[in-house]
């Protein structure tokens, strides 16, 4: 197997992250909110802001010359949750899924929220995503009450609900 190693992009990465990005968008559609088409027509000062918004992480093999994995790291939507975080955009190439490139880069996503002074990181999981709640389980995510329409370009009331999973960072792990 092969190593893999995560690191955090710098702003002047950007076209790295679009090209993930765009390729996790063309590959698993169904699971982003966004569309391939409308950012693969944004510009570099589109891409430069979203760098700035967030941390983004990609996973990367030495025989791979080109990105495995991303992930982000970003504030949540709650005003009132200072020392929180989200986790987001989780994407690992097909060919890798399976060899531990996820959990590279939740791991490492863990540690750059810890570093930004986050004590807890949530990530939002289907309810229907069992496979998804066991992998965010493996890492010490738990449920919360908090539920919300599955976030999709798809406008269907029927829609597959999420659930809020929260993972407690640094020493205190309540």
């Amino acid at each position: 197997m092969s190593d893999i190693s995560v690191r955090a992009l710098g702003e002047d990465e950007w076209q790295t992250y679009r090209s993930v990005r765009l390729e996790a968008l063309q590959e698993s559609p169904d699971a982003f909110v966004a569309d391939h088409t409308d950012e693969a027509d944004e510009g570099e000062d589109f891409w430069r802001a979203r760098m700035a918004r967030s941390a983004r992480l990609i996973a990367e093999v030495a025989d791979e010359d080109r990105p495995v994995g991303v992930v982000s790291i970003g504030d949540t939507a709650d005003e009132d949750a200072e020392d929180a975080g989200q986790l987001f955009g989780l994407w690992v190439a097909p060919q890798w899924r399976g060899r531990s490139v996820a959990a590279s880069l939740v791991r490492r996503g863990s540690e750059v929220a810890l570093e930004r002074g986050v004590r807890h990181l949530y990530y939002w999981v289907g309810t229907e995503n069992a496979r998804g709640v066991a992998f965010a389980s493996s890492f010490g995510f738990r449920p919360t009450d908090d539920r919300r329409p599955m976030r999709t370009k798809k406008d269907d009331p029927e829609a597959e609900q999420e659930i809020a999973m929260v993972l407690a960072l640094g020493e205190d792990r309540r």
